[in-house]
C-alpha cells in the first residue's frame, strides 16, 4: 500500500480542508480516521459535482469566519489584560500561567480566542508585564499585554535590603543577641550514635 493517498474531503476537516477538497494524506490517516467517519470519500468527477453546493457554503463560512477574526485582531492589538496570582515576597509564582489561562482571561473579555491561537515564547513564572502574541491564522497577528499581579501587596524593597543585610549578616538583627546553633548531628564520638 502507498504511504499516501488522495481522498475528496466531503465534510470541513481542521487544518487539513472544507468539503470538495481534494487532498492528499498519509494512509493511516484515511484509513483510521477520514473514511471511517466520513469526512472523506474517493476522488471523482461525480461525486466533486454533488459537493459544489456545500462547497460554496463552506467557503462563505470561511470568508465569514475570517472577517471576524480580522476585527478580533484589530480590538486585541492594543489590549492590556491583567491576571491576579499568588507568589512569594520576592514574586515568583506558585505555579505558571499557561495558554489555557490566558485564553480563558481574552474569552471572558469577549474575544473569541482558542487556547492554540495564544502563542508563549517563555515560561511565565513571576509578577512582571509579558507581550503576548495571539495568532489565530497565520497572517493574522496581535500583541497583548499582560500583567501578572500579586494577589497580595508584596514587601517594599526596604524590608527586602533589611532581610537581605541579616542574612548577610548570619541572621542577627540589630538589637539581637547571637543564637546559639544546635548541632546537626549529635556529638562526642561513636556512644552518642549508638541505638
Amino acid at each position: 500500500m502507498s504511504k499516501s493517498v488522495e481522498l475528496l474531503l466531503t465534510e470541513n476537516v481542521e487544518y487539513l480542508g472544507i468539503v470538495g477538497d481534494v487532498v492528499k494524506v498519509k494512509s493511516g490517516y484515511a484509513r483510521n480516521f477520514l473514511i471511517p467517519r466520513d469526512f472523506a470519500t474517493t476522488p471523482s468527477a461525480e461525486k466533486i459535482a454533488q459537493l459544489a453546493e456545500r462547497r460554496a457554503e463552506a467557503e462563505k463560512q470561511v470568508a465569514d469566519l475570517r472577517t471576524a477574526r480580522m476585527s478580533m485582531i484589530e480590538k486585541l492589538q492594543d489590549f492590556e489584560l491583567s491576571l491576579e496570582r499568588t507568589c512569594n515576597d520576592s514574586g515568583l509564582l506558585y505555579g505558571s500561567i499557561t495558554q489555557k489561562d490566558i485564553a480563558d482571561a481574552l474569552v471572558e473579555a469577549g474575544f473569541a480566542v482558542q487556547q492554540r491561537d495564544v502563542r508563549l515564547g517563555q515560561t511565565i513564572k513571576r509578577i512582571d508585564a509579558y507581550e503576548i502574541i495571539v495568532r489565530p491564522e497565520a497572517d493574522l497577528e496581535a500583541i497583548v499585554k499582560l500583567w501578572v499581579v500579586s494577589d497580595r501587596p508584596l514587601d517594599a524593597d526596604e524590608d527586602k535590603d533589611k532581610k537581605e543585610g541579616e542574612a548577610a549578616e548570619g541572621g542577627e538583627g540589630e538589637g539581637q543577641e547571637p543564637r546559639e546553633r544546635e548541632p546537626r548531628y549529635p556529638t562526642g564520638g561513636v556512644d552518642a550514635l549508638a541505638f
